[in-house]
């Protein structure tokens, strides 16, 4: 199985280690150096077989090369996956055994691969790995590190939906423009106060009904059954969430006109991109509008940038799209394609001669 993985995959490198100790499967995917180190979050999960984190890590890695180019940053694409028999609790002993071992092997590659927080890690995770290794990013500030990048996903995102809304509905305005939110995460919940703000009305969903109503209540917005997101009427639909949301079998219900949320690998395959246009949405390109973490990281912790710096790199989130947008209309192609041209044009132009 890791064989039939493995032959379909673009990378430079793949690191794959069974932790006997803590009974961990550990995968490194170092998609591209290209433009600089691979860089991109630990994700820690409970995998039915080894071979599904492999699959997590490959894919992850590869969307993290386009999106690094696309926000024009100096780094490559990578990811790793820790694949535990359970995800333990934050602060505990097991918890801490793993990141230390995980982080001994993420220090063996020397620098290849620069890590960050992903799915079930977060700063203080980081400071646990960076008792073992200077290659990680997004430690506590109190350590060194840049925090928690989720309010600048956020942020970022919320700028893309602006640049959305205004490509398919003429003007950037989100008053009384309403907005599925399915994920009231880290990222989610910050989304719903910026739209609330802007005047948009506010939908949230999350499998979490408690963490729903909590987003719902603080910005008057409607809870929606987690089993009921794909056909709810909405004007734009935010996926912060799950991947693989977009597929042959929910584009068809989808009563929205624009896609636009944080969530990575919306699309369940390519193809699917194609089915949206068919359909009249305007798709986001999840790794452009979702690259508000990645900003924050590489910005604060290795380009020096100042706030007002990086508010405005942000904001430039909305201005990618719009080009993006753009080029999709005038050569006839999807806005997934659009982006992707885009990210191959930077790696072109930033790879050694």
């Amino acid at each position: 199985m890791f064989e039939d993985h493995l032959r379909g995959w673009d990378g430079e490198e793949v690191v794959v280690h069974f932790d006997a100790p803590t009974q961990t499967w550990m995968f490194i995917g170092v998609h591209s150096t290209v433009l600089g180190p691979g860089m991109g979050g630990t994700r820690m999960k409970t995998y039915a077989e080894p071979a599904d984190g492999l699959h997590d890590v490959l894919r992850l890695s590869q969307a993290m090369t386009l999106k690094q180019a696309v926000a024009n940053l100096p780094y490559g694409g990578g990811k790793a996956v820790l694949g535990v028999p359970t995800v333990p609790p934050p602060g505990s002993s097991v918890r801490q055994e793993i990141l230390l071992r995980y982080a001994a092997l993420v220090d063996s590659l020397h620098g290849t691969y620069v890590t960050a927080a992903d799915m079930n890690t977060a700063a203080p995770d980081m400071d646990t790995i960076g008792e073992r290794t200077t290659h990680v990013l997004g430690r506590s500030q109190d350590r060194g590190g840049a925090g928690d990048p989720a309010p600048s996903t956020a942020l970022g995102v919320f700028h893309g939906i602006r640049a959305t809304w205004q490509q398919a509905a003429g003007t950037a305005d989100l008053g009384d423009v309403m907005v599925l939110i399915q994920g009231a995460g880290s990222v989610g919940d910050r989304l719903a106060d910026h739209l609330h703000d802007a005047g948009a009305m506010v939908l949230v969903s999350d499998v979490d009904r408690t963490r729903a109503n909590k987003t719902a209540e603080r910005v008057a917005g409607v809870v929606v059954d987690a089993d009921a997101v794909v056909g709810t009427v909405c004007d734009v639909y935010a996926p912060c969430a799950t991947g693989a949301v977009l597929t042959s079998q929910t584009v068809p219900k989808l009563a929205c006109r624009v896609v636009a949320g944080a969530a990575n690998n919306q699309l369940g395959t390519a193809e699917d991109a194609a089915l949206l246009a068919q359909r009249g949405i305007l798709y986001a390109p999840d790794y452009v509008i979702n690259a508000g973490g990645v900003i924050h990281l590489a910005g604060y912790e290795t380009l020096g940038w100042d706030g007002a710096m990086m508010r405005a790199r942000l904001a430039g989130i909305g201005e990618t799209l719009a080009g993006i947008y753009g080029t999709a209309d005038a050569d006839g192609i999807t806005t997934a394609e659009a982006a992707h041209r885009l990210a191959l044009a930077r790696l072109a132009a930033g790879a050694p001669s």
